[in-house]
């Protein structure tokens, strides 16, 4: 598909104000998930409505808005890692890429990017308080034990330390875990890897977890509702 009608004024990465928008999801995973063609849609836009210039999805550009909020900056993404100084002093730790936010972050001199499974983000090789921020998006649900990933991630933040991270949520329902149903996998219906296994679909409770992980702030940030939600955790 061509250019589309915005569902945003511009782009809060890089600026832009064209954008794409084409579908993601496939017959086999709407009915793993047994998803409304409402969820469906919320969900390809989500994940198919991208800026043409970043190329960032409207997954991504939420999680942006998210992190430039918390630190009160007013303008794109891009300019915020160019330009802020209390994100570039921050040691960021980005877990697997952020969908196209990557060449922003790696403009921060204390930014490094790891990646999951290679990373075991339930048990970190992390000095206990000694990381500014954590992103990651869209990989929460790929860990096996996602409460114990979001402890960790506590436990390495510094006293004011944030997490910052999307997941896919269908908020018409309650999370469940995968465990014991049938393996499914985001990317494509070719795409088997452990890596991309679904282990928790997360529903209108998904923010239970982050406190029960010990965190006890907590705010949320949408461009596009329910199509993107993102999630900031802050260690008090």
């Amino acid at each position: 598909m061509g250019a589309t009608a915005p569902v945003l004024d511009w782009c809060p990465v890089c600026g832009a104000k064209e954008f794409t928008r084409k579908p993601i999801l496939w017959p086999e995973l709407i009915e793993e998930w047994k998803l409304s063609s409402e969820e469906a849609d919320h969900i390809d836009l989500q994940q198919g409505f991208s800026c043409t210039n970043c190329k960032n999805n409207l997954r991504a550009m939420t999680l942006a808005a998210a992190i430039t909020k918390t630190f009160a900056f007013e303008g794109s993404f891009k300019n915020f890692c160019s330009n802020t100084v209390r994100i570039r002093d921050s040691i960021v730790i980005e877990i697997n890429a952020a969908g196209q936010l990557s060449p922003f972050l790696q403009l921060l001199p204390k930014h490094k990017q790891y990646c999951f499974p290679e990373i075991d983000i339930q048990r970190m090789d992390f000095t206990t308080e000694s990381i500014d921020v954590i992103i990651h998006s869209d990989t929460l649900e790929h860990v096996p034990d996602s409460k114990a990933a979001l402890r960790e991630s506590w436990r390495v933040l510094k006293r004011g330390g944030r997490l910052f991270y999307t997941i896919p949520v269908v908020i018409g329902r309650l999370t469940r875990s995968r465990h014991q149903l049938p393996p499914s996998h985001h990317g494509n219906p070719a795409m088997t890897r452990d890596d991309l296994r679904v282990q928790t679909e997360y529903g209108a409770d998904f923010w239970c977890e982050v406190f029960e992980a010990g965190f006890r702030e907590l705010s949320l940030t949408t461009l596009v509702f329910p199509a993107s939600i993102a999630i900031t955790a802050t260690k008090t």
